[in-house]
C-alpha cells in the first residue's frame, strides 16, 4: 500500500512539531503531548534501568501510536538500558524497522551520535525462529531447522492429503488452503477442532475425525523433515516458555518488552508474553480495541480488553485521543459508531487538524449509479488539487468494486486495487528458493521436489527415487551421486548436483549464493516459462534482497516469515499514468490515511456482512471494520447505500432486484454526525414525508391485522 504523505521535518521548532517529525523537535518531549508523554516515560528512572510495571497504551486511530512507541523505545535507551535487552514485537519487518529508524533518530538528536540499533526488534515469528534456534535441543529441534512459507505448508498438507486417500474420496473434502486455514486457526485460538469447524467452517465438521488424521499425518510429516511453519514457531516458541527455568531463561534475556499493534494478537501469542512476565514488569503493549478486525487469523480482541485484569494491582491504562489525521467532524461519526459498541475502553478521539465539511452519508438508486457517484466525485476532488493517489475507494467484500473498476476503465481513470499476489507467490521466485531451502535442509522434501522437477523429464517417481536415500539417513552428497536421473535430465543433472555440493560446503560463503542459483537457473527459466526477461528483473531484486542478510538462514527464514512485495503487484496500465485511483478492501487500508475516502455498499449484508448476521462476536468486529473504515479519511468521507441490488443470474435485460435495508449500525445517533443526501433518486424513492402526504387519512391497518385473531 502506499505510505501516507508526511512533512519533510525541515525548519521545524517545538511549536510546528508533528507526530511525523518528532524527533527534529529541540528536546522530544516538548512535541509529545500529556498523554504521549505518559506513555513514553512510563516508570521510574534507577541508575541506569527504567522500573515499569504492566502498561496498556490505548492509541486511537492517527493519533501517532507509532511515534509514540518510538519514544518510548527512546526514553528507555537515553535512560540507560542496553538496547539489546529490549525486546520489541511488531507484526511485519518494516514495521520493526521504521520503529528502530525513528527511536535511532530521537536519541542521536538528543546525543548527538548515532543510537546502537535494537537487535531484537522484528515479528513475533521472527524473534520465535530465533529464540527456538538458541533453544532448539531443549525443544527437540535441530538447530539447523528450516521455516516453510504458507504457499509451501499447503502443499505439503496436500500431498500428506493425498497419501492417505482423502483426495479422491466419493464426498467433497476441503482442499489443501482450506485445510491449513483450518489447522491454522484451531492452534492458533488453542481451542478444540469442533469449535473452529463450527465457528468458521460448519460444511466441513461431518470430516472432523478425517481432518484430525490429516492433521496428526501433516505435524508427524513436519517433524520427520525438521521444517516448521508459521504455526509451529509460535506453538514452540509457547512449548519452550511453558516450562519455568526455559521461560526464565527468555525472560532474563530482556529487561523490557514492548508489544505494537497488541489487538492483532491470538491467544497464543498473549499466552506466550504472560509467560516471559507474569508480572508484568518491563511489559508495555499497544493497540486500539476499536480496530480489531483480523478474528479470522484467529486475532481476539479480548486479550487488549481484558489486559489490565490480568495483573495485580492492575496495569496502567494510557488513552491518546488527539487525533492528527481526521477533522472533528468525521471523528464525531466515528466516536458516535464506537460508543454503541459492546465492549471497548473508553475514548473519545478529538481532532488536531481544523475542518468543518460534515461526512456525508448518499443514497443511491442503485451500483451503477454508486459508481456514477464515485467517479464524478473523484474527478471533481482532483481538479479542486486532491491527486487520484490521495482519494480511495473501500470495500467490505473484493468483488463490491466490480462494476465501479469497469466504469474506471471505461471512463480512462487508471486505478490500483490492493489485494494481488505476493512477491513469494510468483512460480519462478519459488523455483529459485526452493534450490536455496534444500540445500539448507535436506530433508525439505516440499523445496527438493520443486527443485528436482525444474530438469526435463524429472517427475515425482524419479524426484522421490532421488529423496529416498536421504530419508534413510543417508548423506546429502552420497544421496545425489548414487541417483540416477531419468535420460531427459542427464544433461543438467550434472549441474544441479554441483551447484548443491556448492551450497551445501560449510566453506561457501554465504555472499553470492543466490547468484550462483541465479545462474543455473536461467536456461530453466527461458525454457518453462513466457515473459522470462521480465522475471529475470524479479530475481535480480532477490538478489539485491539477500545482500541485506547475514546468512542463508536469516535470508530464507525472513523471507517466509514477511515477504517483500514487488513492484508486479502494481502492474499494468496504472503505474504508467502520473496519478492513480486506490481501490482497496477495508482489511488491506488499515494503518493508511488518504484525503478524500468513499465507502461502499453501507447496508445490511455488506456492513454487517451477512455472514456475521448470527454472532454477536461478528457483529461487533463488523462495526470496528466500520470504524477502521471511517477512520482512514482526513478531509472528506462519503458511505454510500444503494437502495437497489440486481440479482444476477438473469437475462441481460433483466429487472430482478432486491432492496437493500440500512446498516443497523447507522442509528439515529450516528446519523446525526452525517449530512443524509439522496442522489439520482427517482420521484417514488423520496421519503413521504410530503406536505400532501400530511394530509391524506391514517388508517390503523395493524389493528385490521389483529382483529383476525381476536
Amino acid at each position: 500500500m502506499p505510505q501516507p504523505q508526511c512533512s519533510s521535518g525541515e525548519g521545524l521548532d517545538k511549536r510546528t512539531a508533528t507526530p511525523d517529525n518528532w524527533s527534529m523537535a529541540v528536546d522530544p518531549l516538548d512535541a509529545l503531548n500529556a498523554a504521549q508523554r505518559a506513555a513514553a516515560t512510563h516508570g521510574r528512572v534507577v541508575g541506569r534501568a527504567v522500573e515499569a510495571g504492566p502498561l496498556l497504551v490505548i492509541a486511537g486511530a492517527g493519533t501517532g501510536k507509532t511515534a509514540t512507541l518510538a519514544h518510548r523505545v527512546a526514553h528507555l535507551v537515553l535512560a540507560g538500558v542496553d538496547p539489546g535487552r529490549i525486546l520489541l514485537l511488531t507484526f511485519s519487518r518494516r514495521a520493526a524497522q521504521e520503529m528502530t529508524r525513528r527511536a535511532e533518530r530521537i536519541v542521536a538528536g538528543v546525543t548527538g551520535r548515532a543510537a546502537t540499533r535494537l537487535p531484537w526488534a522484528g515479528t513475533f515469528h521472527s524473534v520465535g525462529n530465533r529464540l527456538l534456534r538458541l533453544h532448539a535441543r531443549s525443544v527437540g529441534l535441530e538447530p539447523g531447522f528450516s521455516v516453510m512459507d504458507r504457499g509451501d505448508s499447503a502443499d505439503l498438507l496436500d500431498v500428506v492429503r493425498h497419501e492417505l486417500g482423502l483426495a479422491g474420496r466419493d464426498r467433497r473434502f476441503p482442499r489443501k488452503d482450506t485445510c491449513l486455514a483450518i489447522y491454522s486457526h484451531r492452534v492458533n485460538t488453542q481451542g478444540s477442532l469442533t469449535a473452529t469447524l463450527s465457528a468458521q467452517w460448519p460444511w466441513c465438521l461431518p470430516v472432523e475425525a478425517d481432518l484430525t488424521r490429516l492433521f496428526r499425518a501433516f505435524v508427524a510429516r513436519k517433524q520427520a523433515e525438521q521444517v516448521l511453519d508459521y504455526d509451529d514457531l509460535l506453538l514452540y516458541w509457547h512449548g519452550l516458555v511453558s516450562e519455568p527455568l526455559l521461560a526464565q531463561a527468555v525472560a532474563e534475556r530482556f529487561d523490557h518488552l514492548l508489544v505494537d499493534e497488541y489487538q492483532d494478537t491470538n491467544r497464543l501469542q498473549a499466552q506466550i508474553l504472560h509467560a516471559i512476565r507474569p508480572d508484568g514488569q518491563g511489559l508495555t503493549v499497544v493497540g486500539d480495541d476499536a480496530q480489531s478486525i483480523y478474528s479470522f487469523r484467529a486475532a481476539t480482541v479480548d486479550n487488549i480488553l481484558d489486559f489490565p485484569a490480568r495483573f495485580t494491582p492492575p496495569a496502567r491504562v494510557v488513552a491518546l485521543q488527539e487525533n492528527y489525521r481526521s477533522t472533528q467532524p468525521i471523528l464525531d461519526a466515528a466516536n458516535a459508531l464506537l460508543r454503541e459498541a459492546q465492549r471497548r475502553h473508553d475514548k473519545a478521539l478529538i481532532a488536531h487538524r481544523t475542518g468543518l465539511a460534515r461526512p456525508r452519508l448518499v443514497t443511491v438508486a442503485d451500483d451503477r449509479a454508486q459508481a456514477d457517484y464515485v467517479i464524478e466525485s473523484v474527478l471533481a476532488a482532483r481538479e479542486a488539487g486532491v491527486p487520484l493517489k490521495r482519494q480511495a475507494v473501500l470495500f467490505r467484500a473484493s468483488h463490491h468494486s466490480d462494476l465501479l473498476e469497469v466504469e474506471l476503465t471505461r471512463r480512462n481513470i487508471p486505478f490500483v486495487k490492493y489485494g494481488g499476489l505476493k512477491f513469494l507467490e510468483a512460480a519462478h521466485v519459488k523455483d529459485l528458493l526452493a534450490v536455496l531451502r534444500w540445500a539448507d535442509n535436506p530433508r525439505h522434501r516440499i523445496a527438493a521436489f520443486r527443485a528436482l522437477q525444474l530438469l526435463p523429464g524429472m517427475g515425482p517417481g524419479f524426484s522421490a527415487r532421488c529423496l529416498e536415500p536421504i530419508a534413510a539417513g543417508c548423506g546429502f552428497q552420497e544421496a545425489l551421486s548414487v541417483f540416477v536421473p531419468p535420460p531427459a535430465a542427464r544433461a543438467q543433472w550434472h549441474a544441479l548436483r554441483t551447484l548443491l555440493e556448492h551450497l551445501v560446503s560449510p566453506t561457501t560463503p554465504w555472499a553470492g549464493q543466490v547468484e550462483a542459483v541465479r545462474d543455473w537457473y536461467r536456461p530453466h527459466l527461458e525454457r518453462i516459462y513466457d515473459g522470462a526477461a521480465v522475471r529475470a528483473g524479479d530475481l535480480e531484486q532477490l538478489v539485491q534482497i539477500a545482500g541485506g542478510f547475514a546468512s542463508r538462514e536469516r535470508f530464507l527464514t525472513e523471507l517466509a516469515l514477511d515477504p517483500p512485495r514487488a513492484s508486479g503487484d502494481e502492474s499494468g496500465p496504472p503505474l504508467l499514468d502520473e496519478d492513480y485511483l486506490v481501490l482497496s478492501t477495508v482489511h488491506s487500508a488499515k494503518g493508511q490515511e488518504w484525503n478524500e475516502v468513499f465507502v461502499l455498499n453501507v447496508n445490511e449484508g455488506s456492513f454487517p456482512s451477512e455472514f456475521a448476521a448470527g454472532s454477536p462476536t461478528a457483529l461487533e468486529e463488523e462495526r470496528r471494520l466500520l470504524y477502521v473504515a471511517i477512520t482512514r479519511a482526513r478531509d472528506a468521507l462519503h458511505l454510500l447505500a444503494p437502495l437497489k441490488y440486481y440479482v444476477t443470474q438473469q437475462p441481460r435485460l433483466g429487472d430482478a432486484h432486491v432492496y437493500g435495508a440500512r446498516s443497523r449500525f447507522l442509528t439515529s445517533t450516528v446519523l446525526a454526525t452525517f449530512d443524509c443526501v439522496g442522489v439520482g433518486l427517482i420521484a417514488e424513492a423520496v421519503p413521504p414525508h410530503s406536505e400532501a402526504a400530511l394530509l391524506l387519512p391514517a388508517v390503523d391497518v395493524a389493528a385490521k391485522v389483529r382483529s383476525f385473531w381476536d
